[in-house]
């Protein structure tokens, strides 16, 4: 697919770009309205067809959990994790700017399937929780405020460490709006044993000597708005000498791990970052 045209639609995912700019530009940049349709419908979601663990996978329970936020907000989330009594490591997922999707709840159930407690937070949980329009929920994440949001979610870890078949270890991992939250939640949360940020940009360079967590960062090579800052935070976190490990998928589009957006998935570059992810919650999740 024209490089454009994926530029285009990241554009749209992240910029406040009407449905109706969108098309329009799409339409401009394809030349027919067959050829803007068939692009479409590979670069938006398709969630079904992209699940790899099912819903009814009956090695893992899942259930919809609650806790106290910000200012008594109650916060939702998508909890799944192997049968059997066991004290697990626990990872709090953090979703794209769309909210708590099929597609964030199926990356949970594969936490939960390498033998994790998974948390999926659904930050929208104070507008009511995640609506099925995406477009809809992207603008409800432009009006989260956000220190709040950020004290629902070290409350998520205050939760999961609290849970009985918890070990008291934690980790997190976001992609895209969620991968820069997980930079910040490292800055935030001094008890967080590993961080994991998809496609994430980064906090201000200062807030690196904050960091406790064995920080791990995937990047995509051809996607030039998130990598602007990449240099800088790498920096600052070799003078704050921070645990980390970075790798730039070349390449690749923001969005690489997204399989429900063919146009962008890439799955050499998914698997082989999943595995990198995996094994760091191995060595700090236990």
């Amino acid at each position: 697919m024209d490089q454009r045209i994926i530029n285009l639609f990241d554009e749209y995912t992240h910029a406040p770009l009407t449905r109706k700019e969108f098309l329009d530009r799409l339409l401009q940049l394809a030349g027919s309205t067959a050829l803007a349709t068939a692009a479409l419908a590979v670069l938006e979601p398709g969630y079904a067809r992209a699940a790899t663990v099912s819903a009814a996978d009956d090695k893992l329970t899942e259930e919809t959990v609650s806790w106290s936020g910000a200012a008594g907000t109650e916060m939702k989330g998508y909890l799944v994790h192997p049968q059997g009594r066991k004290k697990r490591g626990a990872v709090v997922v953090i979703h794209e700017n769309r909210g708590l999707t099929p597609h964030i709840k199926d990356v949970t159930r594969r936490v939960a399937q390498a033998g994790y407690l998974a948390l999926g937070v659904d930050a929208l949980s104070v507008f009511g929780g995640t609506p099925a329009n995406e477009d809809e929920g992207r603008t409800l994440i432009g009006k989260l405020d956000k220190p709040q949001n950020m004290e629902n979610y070290l409350a998520a870890l205050r939760y999961l460490r609290q849970r009985p078949d918890c070990n008291g270890k934690t980790g997190c991992v976001g992609f895209c709006w969620g991968g820069a939250l997980a930079n910040s939640l490292a800055t935030h949360d001094a008890q967080l044993n590993a961080a994991v940020a998809y496609y994430g940009t980064q906090p201000p360079a200062a807030e690196a000597a904050n960091i406790k967590a064995h920080l791990l960062l995937h990047y995509a090579g051809l996607d030039e708005r998130v990598n602007a800052g990449k240099d800088a935070w790498e920096a600052a976190l070799k003078a704050a000498g921070v645990k980390y490990e970075q790798y730039v998928y070349e390449g690749v589009n923001h969005a690489f791990n997204n399989d429900s957006s063919p146009a962008r998935y890439n799955a050499e570059a998914a698997q082989l970052a999943w595995s990198r992810t995996l094994k760091l919650f191995k060595e700090q999740l236990g």
